[in-house]
């Protein structure tokens, strides 16, 4: 399968401004628009996965990494929220035509519904939202699964050197933690009221996750205003869904759109 070819777009201005790494495949309507995790990228599995999905039923797919991740320029510890929400608004802007289907993972399911709240603030974009899929939506992690879950000593850390160095289980080296991730996050809190979201919501968490708890989840989806949202739980999943059987939950999903 050929790659979609590698664009790049620039955003932000001045010392803000970073390069974004851009891969578009050219298709029918609706659209895909991948939405990956916290120090994931583009080239994962259930990224692929979906890219070679779109190539096959002809529909347009457009991938991207966020500022510190991938093929990205920027430096992974001045990302915050807000900083890869104003990336995805970008790519969003410049690249997707027409109505879209937005596959959020992780984080990034966070920041599909934090990009579906900004276009129906904006209203300018070229491009809709027809749904959302959402794999174990990490909404709200900084606060809820991060600093609410840091032990006093975690927070001393952070509050006195800016950064912690959290051990992780997907790479040999600890991810940098930074106080102003978790700070900003706060800027874009979701579970605090209703969610509108205007379109089709489908999500897939893994009851054996240990990074977005499955209640987590039941929590985000009764926070859906909408009635079409539905939420599937895999008994023995974990957090990344990228087994077989997850990724054909996956593109079933959105191939319901």
């Amino acid at each position: 399968m050929p790659d979609s070819p590698l664009k790049v777009l620039s955003v932000g201005a001045g010392k803000q401004s970073r390069t974004i790494a851009v891969r578009k495949r050219v298709g029918q309507s609706p659209g895909l628009l991948w939405l990956g995790g916290f120090k994931s990228d583009m080239n994962g599995t259930k990224a692929l996965a979906l890219d070679r999905w779109a190539e096959a039923h002809g529909r347009a797919c457009t991938r991207f990494d966020y500022s510190g991740h991938g093929e990205s320029g920027g430096a992974f510890t001045d990302g915050t929220i807000g900083r890869w929400l104003e990336e995805s608004l970008a790519v969003f802007t410049q690249f997707c035509r027409d109505p879209q289907v937005l596959v959020g993972s992780s984080m990034g399911g966070w920041l599909a519904l934090l990009l579906m709240r900004e276009l129906q603030r904006s209203a300018s974009a070229d491009a809709s939202v027809a749904a959302l899929v959402l794999i174990a939506p990490a909404v709200d992690f900084t606060e809820e699964l991060m600093w609410k879950r840091f032990s006093a000593a975690t927070k001393r850390e952070l509050e006195q050197t800016g950064v912690w160095m959290r051990p992780s289980e997907y790479s040999e080296e600890p991810y940098p933690i930074t106080r102003q991730l978790i700070e900003e996050g706060r800027s874009h809190l979701l579970l605090g009221g209703l969610i509108e979201t205007g379109c089709p919501v489908r999500i897939l968490q893994g009851v054996q996750d240990p990074d977005v708890p499955w209640d987590h989840t039941v929590e985000l989806v009764s926070r859906f205003a909408r009635d079409d949202v539905v939420l599937t739980l895999i008994k023995d999943g974990d957090h990344r869904l990228s087994r077989p059987e997850d990724i054909e939950r996956m593109l079933a999903a959105v191939a319901e759109f």
